[in-house]
């Protein structure tokens, strides 16, 4: 052999052996909402919070089917009723190669319970962590708490030292328009590195192949891609021509479209997420409405008035296609064994047309309504439908739909609540009902302290009592009749109206796994292309 054809054969050799090292595995996605803010602390949404877990970790994290998996966190005890021993993983580094010790945990849980945290309920507020050794926390609790970690998937740690050189132990609250270097920059110990981020447009991660679980990563995405496409026909259309590699949701309407293609298919599956109307029940003036002097909904004949006047199997049908599934209570019967026992009020435009004159609004009255556009499956829609449905009783709506962003910087507004009538949804982070009343039904103060999205400002201290039963309750029996009876107040007030568990809709890439999961978080280790 020569040695030109050798050196040649040589080449080829290496060129082959060097391709599979040098070819990435490239994920695109897209959702209808945005994505804005890198602090993991400054929306509690479930769309945000999925994107920043797959960059920072919680101390547990969540399977496929949701069961509770050790992450930061090796393992945990109840050493007294009121004191649980965390151990936390060793040898894990952020992705600017700090270690995470004891320290960090330690400051996450004062930032993500100080000033302009909206996810401070992930820990009870007289908590305190105590550092054992580096890789020991104890949480001493005033009171037993069977339910602590249950919402820790989504308490993301930080890297105390790199939050302190760079400005960032303040947290940027959803409702503050300026930018602080954790809004903007991420570092986390998770199984993705944010590469850029465009607040709002794009956002390019890799893979941190450093990541201490990568051994026993099931995807294989190197590079992923995410962008908002606000447009329901160009989003499906973007999945549909291959540019995407997964889009969501999918409108009902388009999903025999995106499975009939061949290249393409429709991943459907319940949500946990519980879509409802809630009422400004709290000032004793509404700031959107034509009633002086007054306000409507503190009377509960017009919030029974409002619950009858919607018909839900109407919505059910024509605005989500069947993809819903219509609820009496404010938490999915997955999530509560008595759920069945409950019963929603029935459709009765007369009844409710009484209901107002009774109250003293005979020819009904006007009220502004605020809906996101681009957070729930049809959102827009099922409050265009809610319009049209309640000025069959005389009420006049005037609907404010914006992009998610500026919704929740309008309704969280510095812990004002900046609305009178509004569409929201909600899953409970911890899969369990104590999250519901205490984020939902908690009494609020003047300050905003009490139930972080009790948006209207519902109060009863009989279910915050309950609720508190709740929270300490080990015998499973017993912490469920706690809860049904809570739920029998709030219903029997006409708390809020709860509407329908929406359906979840992918589209997905044939050439594409993915792990659905029930509470609408996509994890991209999960992916495999």
């Amino acid at each position: 052999m020569s040695l030109r054809r050798s050196l040649l054969g040589a080449a080829i050799a290496a060129g082959l052996l060097a391709t599979p090292a040098a070819a990435e595995t490239n994920f695109k996605f897209a959702f209808q909402g945005s994505f804005k803010s890198l602090d993991p602390y400054s929306l509690n949404e479930t769309f945000t919070l999925s994107m920043l877990s797959n960059v920072y970790e919680g101390l547990i994290r969540r399977g496929p089917d949701l069961q509770i998996q050790p992450a930061l966190a090796t393992g945990w005890e109840v050493v007294e009723p009121t004191r649980w021993r965390f151990t936390l993983r060793k040898g894990v580094k952020f992705h600017n190669g700090n270690d995470f010790t004891a320290d960090d945990v330690l400051f996450s849980a004062d930032r993500v319970r100080a000033e302009g945290s909206d996810l401070k309920t992930r820990i009870p507020a007289d908590a305190k962590f105590v550092k054992v050794d580096d890789h020991t926390v104890d949480v001493v609790l005033s009171s037993p708490n069977p339910i602590l970690h249950y919402e820790w998937a989504t308490w993301s740690i930080i890297d105390k030292e790199w939050a302190e050189a760079n400005d960032s132990v303040r947290v940027t609250s959803a409702s503050d328009q300026s930018a602080t270097p954790i809004s903007l920059r991420a570092n986390g110990t998770g199984a993705y590195m944010i590469e850029s981020h465009e607040a709002g447009v794009k956002t390019v991660m890799k893979a941190n192949t450093n990541w201490w679980d990568a051994a026993n990563k099931p995807g294989n995405a190197d590079v992923v891609e995410f962008s908002t496409i606000g447009s329901d026909a160009t989003r499906v259309a973007a999945l549909l021509s291959g540019e995407m590699d997964l889009v969501y949701p999918v409108p009902v309407q388009d999903i025999k479209r995106v499975d009939a293609n061949a290249a393409t298919k429709a991943l459907i599956g319940p949500e946990l997420r519980t879509i409802f109307l809630g009422f400004d029940q709290r000032r004793d003036e509404l700031i959107y409405s034509n009633v002086k002097g007054k306000n409507p909904f503190k009377d509960i004949r017009v919030r029974e008035a409002f619950y009858k006047a919607i018909d839900i199997e109407a919505i059910k049908k024509k605005v989500m296609r069947n993809l819903s599934t219509p609820s009496a209570i404010m938490i999915s019967p997955f999530m509560f064994d008595k759920a069945a026992g409950f019963k929603r009020h029935d459709y009765d435009p007369e009844g409710a047309k009484k209901l107002l004159a009774e109250a003293g609004y005979p020819n009904g009255f006007e009220v502004g309504m605020d809906c996101p556009n681009d957070r729930y499956v049809n959102d827009e829609a099922i409050c265009q439908a809610s319009v049209a449905m309640l000025a069959r009783i005389g009420v006049k709506i005037n609907l404010n739909a914006q992009p998610k962003a500026q919704y929740f910087a309008k309704v969280l507004a510095s812990g004002g609540y900046d609305t009178s009538f509004y569409l929201l949804g909600w899953t409970p982070g911890s899969f369990d009902s104590w999250n519901v009343l205490t984020n939902l039904h908690g009494c609020r103060d003047d300050k905003g302290k009490g139930g972080a999205f009790n948006l209207g400002g519902y109060c009863n201290p009989a279910v915050d009592a309950l609720s508190a039963k709740v929270l300490v309750e080990n015998d499973p029996a017993a912490r469920l009749d706690l809860i049904e009876q809570a739920y029998k107040i709030t219903t029997d007030e006409i708390a809020y109206i709860p509407l329908h568990q929406q359906g979840l809709a992918w589209g997905v890439s044939s050439k594409v796994e993915v792990a659905q999961r029930a509470d609408n978080q996509l994890m991209l280790y999960y992916v495999k292309k």
